[in-house]
């Protein structure tokens, strides 16, 4: 390697890291607070080693000027902002599904810190899928899609060239909706059993006034959610893995 090269395959590298690294401190889990940001840091200077020699072919030529440098950087680091807040809004529909359990289970008072929020409180209930989908989509190995996309998204957004907004917005609304209508979906038992429960607890507070309801009624919703949930775990988590799998399709070249 000449002295001449090495502008080149700095700007280059840059070029990678500025796509990962907004990636990276974006990514569900990885990019959480609670990873010290020397390790996210680190992982993102893996990861653009990693890609350097892959996606090396596909970026353009390095600009004569500052400012087309400075652009240019800016344009990857935009579009890695985007591709990271789309991977994070797959883990929105477990926070929707935990939080609108917990405030029918009668627990939407009960918080916890949740490092899926970047140092945000959550229901207990909603910290607690937000972690177990986040161990499944690893222990599942959906996180090799994801790194395909990475990949791939070189392809669909090629460097040096602009994004249509448009588009951009569309996307990502598309992809909030569908974690937001999953999250109702995931919730929907948990909202017709909280309905029933209460209707019914109405009716027999009209039978028998002189009982003091609500003092049987929290104990025994909150057991029978706990029970619902033990019940329904298995196939919430079955139907969100299968969410994950098809919202990261269309960031997919192949």
């Amino acid at each position: 390697m000449t002295i001449t090269l090495l502008p080149d395959t700095a700007f280059a590298f840059m070029m990678i890291f500025a796509r990962m690294g907004a990636v990276i401190m974006l990514l569900p889990a990885i990019g959480d607070r609670a990873v010290p940001a020397n390790i996210r840091l680190v992982f993102a200077l893996s990861i653009t080693l990693l890609f350097y020699p892959i996606v090396q072919p596909l970026l353009p030529s390095m600009p004569t000027t500052i400012a087309g440098m400075v652009m240019a950087l800016l344009l990857e680091l935009l579009i890695g902002l985007f591709l990271g807040l789309v991977l994070r809004m797959i883990t929105v529909a477990l926070t929707v599904a935990g939080t609108t359990i917990a405030f029918q289970m009668g627990l939407g008072f009960a918080l916890s810190a949740d490092p899926t929020q970047n140092g945000g409180q959550g229901a207990v209930i909603g910290t607690f899928l937000s972690l177990l989908g986040i161990t499944l989509i690893l222990v599942a190995d959906l996180h090799h899609p994801f790194i395909v996309a990475l990949h791939d998204s070189y392809l669909l957004f090629k460097p040096g060239e602009v994004v249509s907004v448009g588009d951009a917005v569309q996307a990502g609304l598309t992809m909030f909706a569908g974690a937001f209508r999953l999250g109702i979906q995931m919730s929907a038992p948990f909202i017709a059993f909280g309905l029933l429960f209460y209707l019914g607890l109405g009716i027999l507070s009209r039978l028998m006034p002189q009982m003091q309801i609500f003092f049987i009624a929290m104990p025994l919703n909150i057991l029978l959610g706990f029970i619902m949930l033990a019940i329904l775990l298995v196939a919430l988590m079955s139907w969100y893995l299968d969410h994950v799998g098809r919202a990261i399709q269309p960031f997919l070249a192949g």
